[in-house]
């Protein structure tokens, strides 16, 4: 088994989930800021699993964790599925050397033997519960053990733990490079704390602990829930000789309602925002804003930028409020930049479940329609899951709207029609031009006829899309063709006479 010994100046920091779950907003984050700093630093961002709690393992969450994080776009490197020098990256088959760095500590007196029952253990605590005692944790029996007694009947094969001795009266002092200088008493800390299982696995502290001195953890980057942790981390790496990594605890991330984000608060897992249609490029560079700064007045970054601009020294220590509004718009914003190729085949999987073109794909001519569309679409669009919405008039004859669709304010159904009927050779004439010349002719048009541009516009709009907002109306007309718009506005006209009471007509 390799080892990677810390050297001056090489930053190393890592992720490391359970992983008991789908990976959400709160571990990305985290891992993502692990990445940014690594990258920051020309440093390694190492990737490993804890999966010594068994009974919460699943290995769908591992491969969720892969697939998420390539789909975001950023990797470690090193990892279970990288390698790297200080292999392997899965605890649960580093279990012989825990168990090595435990004895260790019994050698040195700073761990001891404990023979204490599970049953015993609940006994003491449903006894304080009734006595309404302050007390809480292990009660220290087996501390005073003597040693040699003690590892006397562990070797007969007597079930036992292996605890660690948390110095009494003392206290634990560390630096966090975002909340400063942190004291915690001994006394406060978890009573002697369990580190060898008696199945022999580790408790995650002390997997945590020698995993990161092995593998050369210079930095220990962490929500601040870990806090309460950190003494006892501390206590173990002086307890075993060791050089503690920095750490520096992260920001909360809140709902608006001022609680840690969950479920509550809606879709918290990264697949589910994935499914909603929010773009990898968004989330990544919202995210990395959650508890962060970079640029002033700059809100667009790119991976790269991030990581060339990421600082623990820009790190706010104030909670980050997740704002599913600022979100989305992150997502219009890189929906915008895409290419007329790269958003239809973005929006291409939503349209085809959507029944767009009425088949299993798209024929010739529907395809070149719905590239061609992008460009009137791609100003107006959240998610690509809107598009086919959006774009159906292009490819079903949409029925005609009710009359008051048509009308533009305050006018009547006589007048709408007048207005129908005047723009009805002009549908097919603009069908023809783009868009700067389209609407100088409509305009030149509505200032001759004595009629208001909009008032013009509005009931050709809804005969030609069927809707009174809809994609910009020139773009349209060229995308349908001069024979399909003036027939829709004729289809219209006929409906909207036949509403008229028959002493108009």
């Amino acid at each position: 088994m390799n080892t990677t010994e810390r050297s001056a100046g090489t930053v190393r920091d890592r992720y490391a989930p359970s992983p008991p779950g789908l990976q959400h907003i709160g571990g990305v984050r985290t891992a993502l800021f692990n990445y940014l700093f690594a990258r920051s630093q020309k440093g390694k961002f190492i990737l490993r699993l804890e999966d010594t709690d068994r009974t919460r393992f699943d290995e769908r969450y591992v491969q969720n964790l892969y697939d998420t994080f390539d789909w975001l776009g950023f990797r470690w490197n090193e990892g279970p599925d990288t390698g790297g020098p200080s292999g392997p990256y899965i605890q649960s088959e580093r279990f012989e050397l825990y168990k090595k760095y435990a004895l260790e500590l019994i050698e040195k007196g700073r761990a001891y033997y404990c023979f204490c029952s599970a049953q015993r253990i609940e006994k003491i605590r449903q006894e304080r519960e009734a006595a309404h005692s302050g007390e809480s944790g292990y009660d220290r029996h087996c501390r005073g053990l003597d040693s040699a007694e003690a590892a006397g009947r562990a070797a007969s094969g007597e079930a036992h733990t292996v605890r660690l001795k948390i110095p009494l009266g003392e206290v634990t002092r560390f630096h966090d490079k975002l909340l400063g200088d942190i004291e915690w008493k001994n006394d406060d800390v978890n009573p002697d704390p369990v580190l060898l299982k008696s199945d022999g696995f580790p408790t995650y502290h002390l997997a945590n602990v020698v995993d990161d001195h092995l593998m050369g953890i210079t930095h220990v980057m962490r929500a601040q829930e870990w806090i309460p942790s950190t003494p006892l981390h501390v206590i173990m790496y002086q307890s075993f000789g060791w050089e503690a990594p920095e750490f520096c605890h992260l920001p909360m991330v809140m709902g608006q309602d001022g609680k840690k984000l969950s479920k509550r608060h809606g879709a918290t897992s990264i697949d589910e925002f994935r499914k909603q249609g929010y773009l990898s490029e968004a989330l990544v560079n919202y995210i990395a804003l959650l508890g962060a700064s970079y640029e002033e007045g700059k809100e667009l970054y790119t991976l790269e930028e991030l990581a060339r601009l990421f600082s623990l020294d820009k790190l706010n220590k104030a909670p980050a409020v997740f704002d599913y509004k600022k979100l989305e718009w992150y997502n219009g914003q890189y929906i915008r930049m895409k290419s007329d190729g790269e958003l239809a085949r973005l929006i291409l999987p939503y349209a085809l479940e959507a029944g767009l073109f009425g088949g299993n794909g798209p024929d010739a001519a529907q395809e070149k329609t719905f590239l061609a569309s992008m460009p009137l679409i791609r100003e107006r669009l959240v998610f690509p899951g809107e598009a086919p919405a959006k774009l159906a008039y292009l490819f079903t004859e949409p029925p005609v709207a009710p009359p008051e669709e048509f009308f533009p304010k305050k006018a009547t159904l006589a007048e709408t029609i007048a207005l129908l009927e005047k723009g009805l050779p002009l549908v097919s004439e603009m069908a023809l031009m783009n868009d700067e010349d389209a609407e100088n002719h409509i305009k030149a048009f509505a200032e001759k006829a004595g009629v208001k541009l909009g008032d013009l516009m509005m009931p050709l709009r809804v005969a030609i899309t069927g809707a009174r907002v809809s994609p910009p109306l020139f773009g349209s007309l060229r995308l349908l063709g001069k024979e399909r718009g003036a027939g829709r506005v004729e289809k219209a006209l006929k409906a909207l006479r036949k509403a008229l009471p028959t002493e108009l007509l």
